[in-house]
């Protein structure tokens, strides 16, 4: 039996989607977060040494990692209709969005959300000043200019493409998805209506419905 491993309002949300999609029995188990740190707790570190969520276990594998999660899922379970023709330039545009998402699009977010917590608790409230101003240094000097300039490139390549790979819904599309959902909770698709129209096209899907009706949709 398929075990999706979820931390609660997190990445995992993906796995669970693909899942769907697959049509593939599954169970999941939530794992709360830490409600003064927001980190996973302990428990996951019992499924795999890293402690991080999504980890995926099937009978003796255990599978951490978004994208070896979902090439595993893909591979073990009839989903290459989720995968273009090897060779075409659909599939090329398939494997940079897989890949990129994790590679360049989170790492962005996650270092904005450490950095919007060094002006609060549990910083020390001596140290709090300092860290507000290195965290507003450190977004006008770097982390404004490279979202707004990732988030210029979905817009215009999903003004070329009905999803990120071309014409046809990938697996890529649920990889890209988390990060559109990060940025519209952020307020920053409001000017970008091709993001926008991608995640009413997301929302449509009747896996992705089922997926917020077992786990809820991400929220800030």
């Amino acid at each position: 039996m398929i075990v999706v491993h979820h931390l609660e309002n997190s990445r995992s949300q993906r796995i669970v989607w693909l899942l769907e999609e697959l049509a593939v029995d599954y169970e999941i188990r939530t794992y709360p977060r830490d409600p003064k740190t927001q980190l996973a707790p302990a428990a996951l570190k019992q499924v795999h040494p890293l402690g991080k969520s999504p980890v995926l276990t099937d009978d003796d594998h255990t599978v951490a990692e978004s994208g070896a999660i979902i090439e595993y899922l893909i591979a073990r379970h009839d989903g290459q209709w989720l995968v273009p023709p090897v060779g075409t330039p659909q599939w090329v545009r398939y494997l940079h969005w897989l890949h990129y998402a994790e590679g360049s699009a989170m790492p962005l977010l996650v270092m904005r959300l450490v950095m919007s917590r060094l002006g609060r608790k549990p910083v020390p409230m001596v140290l709090r000043p300092a860290g507000k101003m290195l965290e507003q240094g450190v977004r006008q000097q770097y982390l404004n200019p490279q979202l707004k300039t990732n988030l210029d490139y979905w817009e215009s390549e999903l003004g070329h493409h009905t999803w990120f790979a071309g014409e046809q819904f990938t697996a890529a599309d649920i990889q890209m998805s988390f990060v559109l959902l990060a940025c519209e909770r952020g307020g920053e698709l409001a000017s970008r209506p091709n993001a926008r129209r991608f995640l009413d096209q997301v929302r449509e899907r009747p896996a992705y419905q089922r997926t917020v009706a077992r786990i809820g949709e991400f929220a800030l």
